[in-house]
């Protein structure tokens, strides 16, 4: 008997590379980049439609220089008045708020700019009273940092940093702990006069009760 022939095997197809698909890359999520002005000069920065996440200083972002809780609670516009106050703001926030940045760590400051509608609001004034609070031109912060005596900070931002117009330790009592009252610094706009380097303390006076101005950094007593 004959052997039986051997059944051919397929030789399986194979596909040449330059023929073979490749898996699509994933395509990657557009992210909008927030705009750095945070070197820029201030007469360069572009103020008109500036996005509220703009830097404008190394560690601070435009709507911190407007946040407010009183008027997020009773829905007032927060928003700069004019380019003016909003430059004496992101001049402020570079050379007071950024220098206590690099020395203390990440804060955010409790008040910058106060528009005069806020102003009205927080000191319970008539619809025809302007203030003429620093704070109502851009020029003024308070600020505290956290574990930090509020006679301490207000010390050091007296003597590092390299200008201010005026430093006030306002409402500290160490019995309260470290962090009652804070520290309101202001500094003039560029090109509105000289700043004072002015330092006072807002505290109880003992004869009266009533809140007063003093001379020099000091805690209630």
């Amino acid at each position: 008997m004959s052997p039986r022939p051997k059944k051919a095997t397929a030789t399986p197809e194979v596909t040449p590379k330059f023929f073979r698909r490749k898996r699509a890359a994933p395509t990657p999520v557009a992210r909008d980049v927030e705009p750095d002005f945070s070197k820029t000069p201030l007469d360069q920065i572009p103020l008109s439609g500036l996005s509220p996440r703009a830097l404008i200083a190394p560690n601070f972002r435009v709507y911190e220089l407007t946040r407010s809780d009183l008027a997020a609670r009773q829905g007032i516009d927060n928003g700069f008045a004019s380019d003016g106050e909003l430059r004496a703001a992101i001049h402020l926030a570079r050379h007071v708020l950024q220098p206590i940045r690099d020395k203390f760590g990440s804060f955010t400051p409790n008040s910058v700019y106060r528009s005069q509608k806020l102003e009205r609001s927080l000191k319970n004034k008539p619809a025809t009273w302007l203030s003429t609070s620093q704070h109502a031109r851009g020029e003024a912060c308070d600020i505290e940092i956290v574990g930090m005596a509020t006679l301490e900070l207000a010390a050091w931002a007296r003597d590092h940093l390299a200008d201010f117009d005026q430093i006030i330790c306002e409402c500290y009592d160490p019995a309260k702990g470290p962090n009652s009252g804070w520290v309101h610094i202001s500094l003039k706009a560029p090109g509105t006069g000289t700043n004072r380097k002015q330092c006072l303390s807002y505290v109880r006076d003992p004869g009266s009760g009533r809140l007063v101005y003093v001379t020099g950094l000091t805690a209630m007593v």
